[in-house]
């Protein structure tokens, strides 16, 4: 049940939906009904939530802390592995037209590829099934599969895990498939803002990784000041950041993780597996 309600919650509580839903009923309220009053009230916070979600700082203040707790990777030492989490590629999109549609997240798939080249030792692992609700929808591990020439990925080296559906089981399915040696060292490739709660469930799932973030949402600290142009893009932002504050907390209260924030502090010593 974990995985459908999740769905339903972060639907609910999704920043943009909830101040689009809240107008609507205080305009609702003003024009069919005498709580005009309320209604205004309701209509006002919907407009002026959008507002400040969109073009105002919010945004940023909401990701920054997530997209600058793990430091970007530095590190030329050659890994033993590499994963890279699911969430840049359209699977659906994909699959009914023929070939690769990526999202706002696919610098994921493209530094797979770029670091499939610098490092032609490095086992390779993409970790992504399909986060529908719909039976039988296809995973995006099965379009990186097919597409792999056209992604720039060597298929004699891919290890594909197509069976996941959130972060927790990407961490267990990984670890399970990918069989780590001890003294071997895996980069975890995803998104800045997603990298602590994905590190906090690859060390609660016994895999140590070294973190490589990717696909920020933000230039830095500057950006705490920083106005935008388009609402849609702040909105989007502010979603994300959300979304992903919320799972943090919903994953350590589960177990899933074994800190509210995850960070490098927390990481063993030495980031190999022993």
């Amino acid at each position: 049940m974990f995985f459908p309600l999740s769905k339903v919650i972060f639907f609910l509580i999704t920043p943009s939906n909830v101040f689009a839903l809240v107008g609507l009923v205080g305009v609702a309220l003003t024009l069919a009904t005498a709580r005009r009053r309320l209604g205004g009230a309701l209509s006002a916070f919907g407009l002026l939530g959008l507002l400040a979600g969109g073009l105002s700082p919010l945004s940023a203040w909401a990701v920054l802390p997530l997209e600058q707790r793990f430091p970007a990777y530095a590190d030329d030492r050659p890994p033993d592995g590499i994963i890279v989490l699911g969430g840049g590629i359209e699977a659906g999109l994909s699959s009914g037209r023929g070939q690769v549609v990526v999202n706002d997240a696919g610098e994921r798939p493209i530094y797979m590829a770029d670091l499939a080249r610098r490092y032609p030792q490095a086992r390779l692992m993409f970790s992504g099934g399909s986060g529908s609700l719909v039976d039988g929808a296809i995973a995006e591990a099965d379009i990186v599969s097919r597409d792999a020439d056209t992604l720039g990925l060597p298929r004699t080296r891919l290890i594909l895990e197509n069976r996941s559906r959130n972060t927790r089981e990407n961490a267990l399915f990984s670890a399970a498939m990918a069989q780590p040696k001890p003294g071997e060292r895996w980069l975890l490739v995803t998104s800045a803002f997603h990298m602590p709660r994905a590190m906090g469930c690859f060390r609660a799932a016994g895999f140590h990784v070294v973190a490589f973030p990717v696909d920020y949402r933000t230039r830095g600290p500057r950006d705490a000041l920083r106005f935008g142009s388009f609402a849609s893009e702040g909105l989007l932002v502010l979603d994300l950041a959300v979304k992903e504050w919320i799972g943090l907390a919903v994953y350590r209260l589960a177990g899933y993780t074994d800190a509210l924030l995850p960070g490098p502090a927390d990481q063993p010593s030495g980031s190999d597996n022993l």
